[in-house]
């Protein structure tokens, strides 16, 4: 009994160790070109070989058994005509075993008997059979009963022949033919002449053998040639596909050997040439991006200084505009508000050239993003009201916690909130809130004209405008969207964009909770939990929130998976809303 459970244990790690195998040899095959290529081969040559080699078996066979039907048939022939012969004696019982046993010892080929066998079962001459003594074979009535009764059945000249085992265990072939003739004075007999195919079978088995040591063979030299052939053109492609990954890693320097002439050489000069202009064009925009970041950086600092004069100069006017004429008066005020917003694109262009010198640091303390958001909500009511938009904030009631820059959050949700109120065509806006474990989020929804396809993929393009003829109400440099998706990256965290034509746009914020930590999910849902429920584009960084992640245009789109998991985020989503 106490052997059962260590047999057990035995079976099962063997059962384990098998399954792993054949993992293994799955994930061989379908990891390697040239494995795929080896097995192909050798199993297609196996059939090939299998196949041929049963046909042409089967064909060796038949002609050897046909061969030797022939010339059993023509000795049986012989002896009918012999045995036709024999005159009738006194004693014609004795004479036809004379004659049998004559016949028996002179056959040219190996017979096991000879048996006459009369077919009146009153005759005076009884069976007579002469067999081989030492081997022994089957007698008459051992034979099949079909068999006998066709030629019980049979005329004059008139041969039946079948296939019996003359052994037992059935490894012995041998060959009946039977034949009816008459023996004068005596009757009706039928003659059975049985002849051993051991020779035949020899000869079948040994050809089998040889053609099984040739498949063999043949099987080997083809999977070796496979193997070469496989090599020669694998090789090259595992090379170019290591290069192609250290190019794609930045190693632009990298290229492919060429040896020789033939086809592959040329598809590895090919590839060559299409790295140098690749890497001719990645270094000669690199430095372009590089001239255009210095440019923007210089001419930003620059305008600092004549800028200042600039605005203290605009000020000094705006506030004697009531001293002007209504002219006037205008001009200062305008002069002062365009000051201001060349200001702010002044600001905005150091800010995002601090981003591309890699400049930008963070300052992140723990704050309520509660608090946040709800100051910043208070800072464009005054917006909202004169839009006719109503901002609704949706938060949890315990604080969201969360290591952030305030500055620069701040102005990733002031931007948000003033996208969505420019955007919104007068109607509701909502602010959600809401935290998990390892993230905290923001999303603002708008109720507005909403965003086709085309502007999703741009929406965070530097410049980028949905539709250029549409009047800018509230300012803005262009740059707010571009600086905002900065700074969450800095934080480590996502800010991605939803938009439908005609029901609106929504923008989420997720941050990770505690500074350093990686976020695999947000816990707002978007698209947001009132949009229709089918398949939509959110633009943004790549995220693992069960969404199937495309490329295009200049940023990450990711496609919603399905409705069903939409619903199933939404439904998320409403646990955080009050």
């Amino acid at each position: 009994m106490s052997r059962a459970p260590a047999v057990a244990e035995v079976l099962g790690a063997t059962g384990r160790g098998i399954a792993d195998l054949t993992r293994w040899l799955v994930s061989l095959f379908s990891r390697s070109l040239q494995v795929r290529i080896v097995v192909l081969t050798v199993v297609l040559t196996l059939v090939a070989i299998f196949g041929v080699g049963t046909y042409m078996t089967q064909v060796i066979a038949r002609g050897l058994f046909e061969s030797k039907l022939s010339v059993v048939s023509d000795q049986t022939n012989t002896y009918v005509a012999q045995i036709e012969s024999v005159a009738s004696e006194e004693d014609l019982g004795e004479a036809l075993t004379v004659q049998l046993q004559s016949m028996f010892s002179r056959s040219p080929s190996p017979l096991r008997s000879i048996s006459l066998e009369p077919r009146d079962a009153n005759s005076s001459v009884l069976p007579v059979t002469v067999l081989d003594t030492v081997q022994g074979s089957p007698r008459v009535e051992e034979l099949p009963e079909d068999f006998r009764q066709q030629v019980s059945d049979s005329v004059a000249d008139q041969q039946r022949y079948t296939s019996i085992n003359l052994a037992e265990s059935g490894e012995i072939p041998g060959l009946v033919v039977a034949q009816p003739l008459s023996v004068p004075g005596a009757g009706q007999f039928d003659l059975y002449v049985i002849a051993d195919l051991s020779e035949e079978q020899a000869t079948l088995d040994f050809v089998t053998r040889a053609a099984a040591v040739a498949g063999v063979v043949l099987v080997v030299l083809v999977g070796a040639v496979g193997l070469l052939v496989s090599r020669l053109v694998v090789t090259p492609v595992r090379t170019g596909s290591e290069v192609a990954r250290e190019i794609a890693d930045g190693d632009l320097d990298r290229r492919m050997p060429v040896t020789g002439r033939d086809e592959l050489s040329q598809l590895a000069q090919s590839f060559n040439d299409m790295a140098d202009s690749m890497q001719e064009q990645i270094l000669r925009m690199e430095r372009l991006s590089v001239l255009q970041r210095q440019f923007v950086s210089d001419v930003s600092h620059e305008l600092r200084t004549p800028l200042t004069t600039i605005h203290i100069a605009s000020d000094m006017l705006y506030e004697s505009r009531d001293e002007f004429d209504a002219s006037a008066r205008r001009s200062a005020e305008l002069l002062n508000s365009q000051v201001d917003r060349f200001e702010q694109l002044l600001g905005d262009l150091l800010e995002i050239s601090r981003y591309d010198a890699g400049a930008a640091e963070l300052v992140v303390h723990p704050h309520d993003l509660r608090e946040i958001v709800t100051g910043v909500v208070e800072t464009v009511m005054v917006v909202a009201d004169r839009s006719g938009s109503q901002v609704r904030v949706h938060a949890p009631t315990a604080p969201v916690m969360a290591e952030l820059d305030r500055v620069r959050i701040t102005r990733v949700v002031r931007n948000l909130v003033v996208n969505a109120i420019e955007h919104g065509d007068g109607r509701p806006i909502d602010v959600h809130l809401g935290s998990n474990a390892e993230a905290a989020a923001v999303s603002v929804r708008d109720h507005g004209i909403g965003m086709s396809t085309e502007h999703v993929e741009h929406v965070f393009d530097r410049f980028w405008r949905a539709d250029p003829s549409r009047k800018r109400t509230l300012g803005g440099s262009g740059l707010g969207l571009a600086i905002a998706l900065e700074d969450a990256h800095l934080h480590g965290g996502w800010l991605q964009a939803w938009g439908e034509l005609g029901e609106g746009s929504c923008f989420r914020l997720t941050i990770p909770r505690r500074d350093g930590q990686a976020i695999t999910t947000s816990p707002l849902p978007l698209p947001p939990a009132d949009a229709a429920p089918r398949a939509a584009l959110v633009a943004g960084p790549t995220s693992s929130d069960g969404s199937v992640r495309i490329q295009t245009g200049s940023i990450p789109i990711v496609v919603e998976a399905s409705a069903d998991e939409q619903g199933e985020g939404a439904r998320t989503g409403d646990e955080h809303d009050v």
